[in-house]
């Protein structure tokens, strides 16, 4: 008689950035070969990954915390008669290798960004020979030994999908680590990046979101053997049918060259937000950091972006109390905030990473000043980021269904300017683009309702997002005529 075993279950957190949330994905992938399942919960899994971070310094030790409590998880599941199998990848596994295990023996596996392709026969190893650690960069593409997921996997998650078109950087700021433990800039090409695409658009996904710690570097092959700029590549995905939306993050502005910008005008598909980090607006700072711009660089791509796109929300990322910073410094900072009215932008204090330029500095600011400066800024950035949902209210938008909202009845999505938006919707509206009108705004979130005609079910929308010459403009946007005077798109 013969005995089926019950499938082995993983369990993967993701801490940091949208490619850590791509690269869990493609982990469960790769373990699916090997019949491994995803669990929600931590408790009954065979093999645990922790996908870890290592931007800011609490990140990392969040990540050994965490390791203190699965201690306990361990000990029960050997107590059960199980073997539970603790990994530690992504970029702190990258940075700090045999440390982890010296101070979290919990841990059998560690494996870096670059090398998690190996899962499979790294989990094999750590269950023969103990702890095992590699974070080497290979020389072989990771991407062509991944596993691509089920058709089932990729409805599971969602209606937008990340599809990873770059990896690593090499502008070297100062105060990132991100060249360490992500290596130089790779471009994936294009017929590979296409494939992909067109897999998930066959499974249901309508907005794809092409990441890389610098992504509009990205210069992958093309098929006709030439280098292609990200411009040029999102033309290429917007041919793609079925491809109703395209974003791209995270972006250098070093790297907003001028085809770059006009796709903006130009893609219908390509949605009218961008995150676009400054991180100062201090000329003094943006050099000590070694960004390769300077405030008024900065500040003239916005105004191209604005002129090619008029409704486009930025947003960006700020670091207060960088090494050396004054009072001055941080009032450009907030003087830029004003000039550019960013939708949405991340702040913190000022992190110093082992190994960085930055972190040897003897001109450090007090962690007081840094606190004092940072809600400061957040408070300039939630003034703006208010008055931009505010001025959405009233309007129709076309919005992204993803999941079940907060409350019962409640559906949530993204407004093609990257809102949440609450409404009360049927579960069968979730990976549909429908128009909404927004009828208010709340903590974190736009409140809508859905647009109905004549009695009937709101249509569905399945082409790309662009405002219609009757809706009211965001602020500092033209209205139509205005526009069209201007000879702006």
């Amino acid at each position: 008689m013969s005995v089926t075993r019950a499938p082995r279950k993983l369990y993967v957190k993701s801490y940091g950035c949208q490619m850590n949330v791509y690269d869990s994905q493609r982990m469960a992938d790769v373990l699916a070969r090997d019949g491994y399942v995803e669990t929600a919960t931590p408790d009954d899994a065979d093999v645990l990954v922790l996908n870890t971070c290592h931007i800011r310094e609490k990140a990392a030790e969040k990540v050994y915390s965490e390791l203190g409590r699965l201690r306990v998880l361990k000990q029960k599941a050997a107590r059960d008669g199980r073997r539970l199998t603790v990994a530690v990848a992504g970029c702190v596994a990258q940075a700090e290798g045999e440390e982890i295990i010296r101070r979290a023996p919990v841990v059998d596996l560690v494996v870096g960004p670059q090398s998690y392709h190996r899962l499979p026969d790294l989990v094999a190893r750590a269950a023969v020979e103990g702890r095992v650690v590699d974070t080497d960069f290979p020389a072989e593409d990771k991407f062509d030994h991944l596993a691509a997921p089920t058709a089932a996997a990729t409805r599971s998650r969602g209606a937008a999908a990340f599809v990873t078109v770059q990896e690593g950087c090499d502008k070297f700021c100062t105060f990132c680590v991100v060249p360490y433990t992500r290596g130089a800039e790779f471009s994936r090409p294009v017929q590979k990046i296409l494939a992909e695409v067109e897999d998930l658009v066959a499974a249901g996904v309508k907005e794809i979101r092409l990441i890389g710690q610098n992504v509009n570097a990205w210069h992958g092959e093309g098929p006709d053997g030439r280098t292609w700029t990200l411009a040029r590549l999102l033309y290429r995905l917007a041919e793609v049918p079925g491809v109703a939306r395209l974003r791209y993050t995270t972006s250098h502005p070093r790297d907003m060259d001028d085809a770059l910008i006009a796709a903006h005008g130009d893609l219908p598909a390509l949605m009218p937000q961008l995150h676009l980090p400054v991180q100062s607006g201090s000329d003094r700072i943006l050099d000590a950091m070694n960004r390769k711009h300077g405030r008024a660089e900065y500040l003239r791509v916005i105004e191209r972006l604005k002129a090619a796109r008029p409704d486009i929300a930025m947003s960006s990322d700020f670091i207060v109390g960088f090494p050396g910073e004054t009072e001055q410094d941080f009032a450009d900072t907030l003087a830029l905030v004003d000039a550019v009215g960013f939708a949405s932008a991340y702040s913190f204090k000022y992190s110093p990473r082992p190994g960085t330029p930055a972190a040897d500095s003897d001109d450090q600011v007090s962690e007081a000043e840094k606190a004092e400066r940072l809600a400061r800024l957040q408070a300039r950035i939630d003034h703006h980021a208010a008055a931009f949902n505010a001025a959405t209210v009233g309007r129709t938008a076309q919005v992204l269904f993803e999941s079940a909202g907060r409350h019962d009845g409640q559906m949530t999505g993204k407004s093609p300017w990257m809102q949440a938006v609450q409404v009360m919707a049927p579960p069968s509206v979730k990976g549909e683009i429908l128009p909404v009108r927004i009828t208010g705004t709340g903590t974190n979130s736009l409140h809508g309702a859905l647009v109905v005609a004549n009695g009937t079910a709101p249509p569905r929308h399945d082409g790309p997002d662009r405002i219609t010459p009757a809706d009211p403009a965001l602020p500092g946007v033209p209205d139509p005529a205005v526009r069209a005077a201007s000879g702006g798109h």
